[in-house]
């Protein structure tokens, strides 16, 4: 008797152990995908209604943006041909670098139609690569946001340090972007009247906060012997030096648009607005082009037809597929499918297979 209790004992302690040891996982409705699960049965009716919702819903707000797009005034004038002189045609990098050639040139813009308060004046660049790696890289954020950073310039060669006098001090903002900050100005009058441009608030107040320091103020900027673009003031810190900042949120493509400031009075249908443009950017060199605009806002930005025509696109495929399937479906009817046999443990009267 003392023999078979402790076989019986040996036996439930191997069984406790093989349990203890079993690499099985613990039953959950969860892991065994046995949660109640909605599977919907695409039907052609049910196919046909969401591709009439797709386009009874995008086709009017394609109209609407395309509608409120066409309500944008915008002038674009290109002026870094025009702006050289006929002299200097066949040799525009050496004019662009001279220290001698007269750079200042006077446009003339008529607007189209009124343009109401604030009309908002841009710059663009077209073939200028600002989301180069090296080029987006050459920064130190670091030393943008506070005064302790100032000696921080990891990551912004070659515009790490300038010299001065025997040594060499850092410079304040430091890297490519900052070095290549664009220069051009411009002057804007009609009838000799001036018209004021406000550049504060162009820039993103995230920006303005959080990005550059109200306490960091340039040092030693543009002082080697190759000048990149624009001076900055050393007088006022970097968090109010909004055309940095603009600058500095450096653009994904190659073609693209920078506020430079705005126009806060009304422009007229057919005025001719006088434009002195000073020619200081240096695009000639990589076979860029520079353009002024000018233009209006609505309630989706600027002027941008590609979303209106993106919704109708989508809208008038869908409708175009509902009425594609709707002719089918009437023409060359199929007979549904019973959807007991989609399960793999069930037949078709919908009982559990032993």
């Amino acid at each position: 008797m003392g023999s078979s209790g402790t076989g019986r004992k040996d036996k439930s302690s191997d069984s406790s152990t093989h349990k203890k040891n079993s690499k099985r996982p613990k039953y959950s409705r969860f892991t065994q995908q046995e949660l109640p699960a909605c599977k919907p049965i695409l039907t052609p009716p049910w196919v046909i209604a969401v591709f009439v919702t797709i386009g009874i819903i995008f086709i009017p707000v394609g109209l609407v943006s395309l509608s409120a797009s066409e309500h944008v005034v915008e002038i674009v004038q290109e002026y870094d041909a025009d702006c050289i002189p006929l002299d200097y045609r066949k040799d525009k990098v050496g004019y662009i670098q001279s220290d001698r050639t007269n750079k200042t040139c006077t446009l003339s813009m008529t607007v189209p139609k009124q343009m109401r308060s604030p009309v908002y004046i841009y710059y663009q660049l077209e073939n200028f690569y600002q989301n180069h790696r090296r080029y987006v890289k050459s920064r130190n954020d670091k030393q943008l946001r506070n005064k302790a950073g100032e000696q921080m310039t990891s990551g912004c060669d070659p515009e790490e340090t300038a010299a001065v006098g025997p040594d060499k001090a850092p410079i304040v903002p430091c890297g490519l972007i900052a070095w290549s900050l664009f220069n051009d100005t411009f002057k804007f009058s009609f009838e000799s009247k001036v018209l004021d441009v406000n550049k504060k608030n162009i820039a993103w107040e995230s920006d303005r906060k959080h990005k550059f320091g109200s306490d960091v103020y340039p040092k030693n900027f543009q002082n080697g012997s190759l000048i990149g673009g624009a001076q900055l003031d050393s007088s006022l810190p970097l968090s109010e030096q909004e055309d940095l900042i603009v600058w500095m949120r450096t653009a994904a493509l190659p073609t693209f648009r920078k506020l430079y400031g705005k126009i806060e009075q009304d422009l007229q249908a057919n005025q001719k607005i006088s434009v002195i443009v000073q020619n200081n950017y240096n695009t000639y060199s990589f076979g860029g082009k520079k353009k002024l605009v000018l233009s209006t806002t609505s309630w989706i930005g600027g002027k941008n037809e590609f979303l209106g025509v993106g919704y109708l696109t989508v809208g008038g495929l869908s409708l175009t597929f509902a009425v594609g399937f709707i002719l089918v479906y009437i023409l060359k009817p199929r007979e549904i499918g019973d959807p007991s046999y989609l399960s793999w443990n069930r037949n078709p009267a919908g009982h559990l297979i032993s």
